[in-house]
């Protein structure tokens, strides 16, 4: 069962990197513009944002090096 369900993982994962990335890229574009209006609970609310795509971001990166080991 697990050697069906481990390449599914792998294909999600793998999709969901661009898409991450997309979510980073507008989320940066976001808390600049927050910080250009100088609306501090937007610029928390994005920096918040941020801290958990960088963590899910991290986690399929480490996840990508060990399968590739």
């Amino acid at each position: 069962m697990e050697k069906l369900i481990h390449p599914v993982q792998e294909r999600d994962e793998a999709l969901r990197l661009p898409v991450l990335q997309l979510e980073l890229d507008y989320e940066l574009m976001t808390l600049h513009d927050a910080i250009v209006k100088e609306d501090t609970s937007a610029i928390a609310q994005s920096k918040l944002l941020l801290l958990e795509l960088r963590k899910e971001w991290l986690e399929l990166q480490n996840h990508e090096k060990q399968i590739r080991k």
